[in-house]
């Protein structure tokens, strides 16, 4: 089912659309044409939605029909806009704008590269020490044959008991045990979600879960975030509502790339809406462990859940080390075992030392992530001083939590400065490979992971590079990278 944007809604999200007073005005109706192309082209307004009939609109934005009329024809010659007599307009881009989004792997790592597509940190001091405990222990787990398809029992307590701290009550039983979290969205997605489903998933989000939903040939809808406000509470339950999804994957706290954070109330209604509509929720909680400002942090979306429509999904890739591929899923204890028969034939089980050194760090997680946000605090802190103080014309939103910045670039250039400043030795993750269909130009994500010192001369390149980017060659095919 298309989604529909009423007047009202389009009239929000455009806000100040009108051209500039001055000698070089535009036509309101190509100034509002513009705005239209803006939202699209940020991604926040989605692909394949029915705009407001022409009448509506007018009365929204207070001008006359004739305007809209012109604007909407203005769309439609540049491919904006696709309308049938008696149906309505929808909106689309013109052909040959379309890009994938699925992450690209890089066969080596380039030593001398200042890599800012990789948004994990290097591993705690503490993993050492937990690898030589989980050595030790693992002696007793040799006589068996080492397959545990939902986790070993200590870990799954481990996980659960954090879930009961957090206020979700959880038993042992409700956890499965995955290679990482990645792996936890896969086995949820060919559980759930049938070749041609329908899935409802924000924009900008995680590319791997894009590309997790097109290798499940998922047929994906879009919820776009501003990068001030975040999350429009009534455009997503009208998502919901219309579109009806089999399933809605959703990142709450400290949103990849944007920083985010759901605020409560709309986590309450979400869940309530999902169950209306007949749609499961996926929740991702990678960075729900990265509060960085002490916020006050909201219950997780599985406190408002009395129908097992949630799933959360997580792992310890963020807050302690991307190489220790130990996520899970928190789920019904009879969705757990349908997860895990499907497991079998993925990898039979996680590694039994990775789940033991996971166990000997869980026990000290309080000290291990303490440490890391007063880390990525002050990372954060050089990041979006440097940014301020040499591109002052991006537009930045300071994250509160996890370990993302997107910024808002001074023009549609983000895939252009990416291969610019490839040139000069930094590695970028364009604002394209968040979204669906050439989308986000006007964006680029920044993780705030490496070291301060690498941090800010890696702005100093960008800035280097971007003053010349008009005028810069014809771009050279490049080695493809990783985006996480």
């Amino acid at each position: 089912m298309t989604t529909s944007v009423r007047g009202d809604q389009l009239a929000r999200l455009l806000g100040r659309w009108h051209s500039l007073p001055g000698r070089r005005r535009s036509p309101d109706y190509a100034a509002l044409a513009g705005a239209v192309r803006g939202l699209l082209s940020d991604g926040r307004l989605a692909l394949g939605v029915r705009l407001p009939a022409e009448r509506e609109l007018a009365e929204a934005l207070a001008i006359s029909r004739t305007t809209v009329s012109a604007a909407y024809r203005a769309l439609r010659e540049t491919g904006h806009l696709a309308s049938r007599r008696g149906a309505g307009s929808w909106t689309t881009l013109p052909n040959g704008h379309r890009v994938a989004s699925s992450g690209l792997w890089t066969p080596d790592d380039d030593l001398d590269m200042i890599d800012l597509g990789c948004a994990a940190s290097a591993a705690p001091v503490e993993l050492v020490p937990a690898a030589r405990a989980a050595a030790d222990d693992l002696p007793r787990y040799l006589g068996s044959a080492g397959y545990h398809p939902t986790g070993l029992p200590e870990l799954r307590a481990a996980v659960a008991e954090a879930y009961t701290t957090r206020g979700v009550p959880t038993s042992p039983e409700q956890i499965l045990i995955t290679s990482g979290t990645q792996q936890a969205l896969d086995l949820v997605l060919r559980l759930s979600v049938p070749v041609g489903a329908t899935v409802l998933v924000e924009t900008p989000t995680y590319p791997n879960a894009l590309a997790a939903l097109a290798a499940r040939r998922a047929r994906i809808s879009t919820h776009g975030l501003d990068i001030e406000a975040g999350w429009d509470g009534e455009m997503l339950l009208g998502a919901l509502r219309q579109t009806k999804p089999r399933m809605t994957y959703v990142i709450p706290e400290f949103h990849n790339p944007t920083g985010h954070l759901m605020p409560t109330e709309l986590r309450e209604r979400l869940v309530a809406t999902a169950h209306s509509a007949g749609t499961d929720l996926i929740v991702d909680e990678s960075f729900v462990d990265l509060p960085l400002d002490d916020p006050a942090m909201p219950p997780p979306v599985a406190v408002f859940d009395r129908h097992s429509r949630v799933t959360s999904i997580g792992g310890m890739s963020k807050a302690y080390w991307g190489g220790l591929r130990i996520g899970w899923v928190r789920a019904s204890a009879p969705l757990v075992q349908r997860l895990a028969a499907i497991r079998v034939g993925v990898d039979m089980a996680s590694p039994v030392l990775e789940q033991l050194v996971a166990v000997h760090l869980l026990r000290i997680a309080d000290e291990i992530v303490s440490a890391r946000r007063a880390q990525l605090r002050f990372r954060r802190d050089t990041l979006v001083a440097a940014l301020r103080s040499q591109l002052p014309e991006w537009r930045l939103v300071v994250p509160r939590g996890g370990v993302t910045l997107w910024a808002e670039l001074d023009g549609p250039i983000s895939s252009a400065l990416s291969r610019a400043a490839e040139d000069v030795g930094v590695r970028l993750a364009p604002g394209p490979r968040f979204g669906l269909d050439g989308t986000l130009e006007r964006f680029l994500r920044l993780p705030f992971t490496l070291p301060a010192d690498d941090l800010a001369e890696a702005v100093r390149r960008i800035a280097s590079v971007r003053h010349d980017l008009d005028h810069a060659a014809r771009p050279t095919w490049r080695t493809p990278v990783v985006i996480t």
